[in-house]
């Protein structure tokens, strides 16, 4: 079991309390791609930000590599998101400043398990593994957006995490694209082993995901 949440519950306050997510309770294992779908507003992206750690504040418990996030302090917990979770968003997040090597190469300079000879090594190597390697040291605002979504995938493996979780990945892009990114994110749990956590409107990528998980009026559908 990579991830476990029991009761989740999450309140807006503002401007007056409204409850978003219902009594949440949902496990996934180790090599699965669970895409996780439903209305705007039915709280998948909601969920999906207390599942990555981002949002503390709820009720319920969460395990994750079977570490009860809710017991590690700010600083802790951001190291233990940066080595055991990967992320790719809808919008890229890459560093314009920054070429597309150094850009995939970041959180693990930060995480400093490696040194910058081998990390540079395993960012090359995963940028072949997305098939962009021959624009490693070009600009990353120059590329396509599908081009930089690849990179972003890249980055994501960068640690090696056990998860990934990915917020509308493809919801920028045209159906050519789509496919690829989803294609990528396929391979990495059945090439890699990884988990997959996808956020989604997309009925191409939730119908062929290892498994669904349906949100409405921010309670999971059993």
């Amino acid at each position: 079991m990579i991830l476990e949440g029991t009761h989740i519950n999450k309140y807006f306050y503002d401007p007056d309390k409204h409850q978003v997510l219902k009594d949440n309770s949902l496990q996934i294992s180790e090599g699965e791609l669970v895409s996780i779908y439903g209305e705007s507003g039915s709280g998948k992206s909601t969920l999906l930000y207390i599942l990555s750690t981002l949002d503390t504040d709820f009720e319920g418990q969460l395990f994750i590599q079977g570490q009860d996030i809710k017991k590690l302090d700010s600083t802790a917990l951001t190291d233990f998101r940066n080595k055991h979770i990967g992320f790719v968003y809808q919008f890229h997040y890459l560093l314009p400043e920054f070429n597309v090597l150094q850009n995939v190469m970041l959180p693990a300079l930060k995480l400093r398990e490696k040194s910058r000879v081998a990390i540079q090594q395993d960012a090359l190597a995963l940028l072949d593994e997305v098939g962009i390697a021959e624009y490693a040291h070009r600009p990353s605002y120059k590329l396509s957006g599908g081009q930089q979504q690849r990179v972003a995938i890249a980055r994501a493996l960068i640690n090696d995490p056990t998860l990934i979780i990915a917020d509308e990945p493809t919801g920028n892009l045209d159906q050519k694209n789509t496919d690829i990114v989803f294609k990528l994110l396929q391979n990495i749990t059945e090439n890699r082993g990884k988990t997959v956590l996808i956020a989604t409107h997309n009925p191409k990528i939730y119908k062929n995901s290892t498994r669904t998980i349906e949100m409405i009026d921010g309670s999971i559908r059993l």
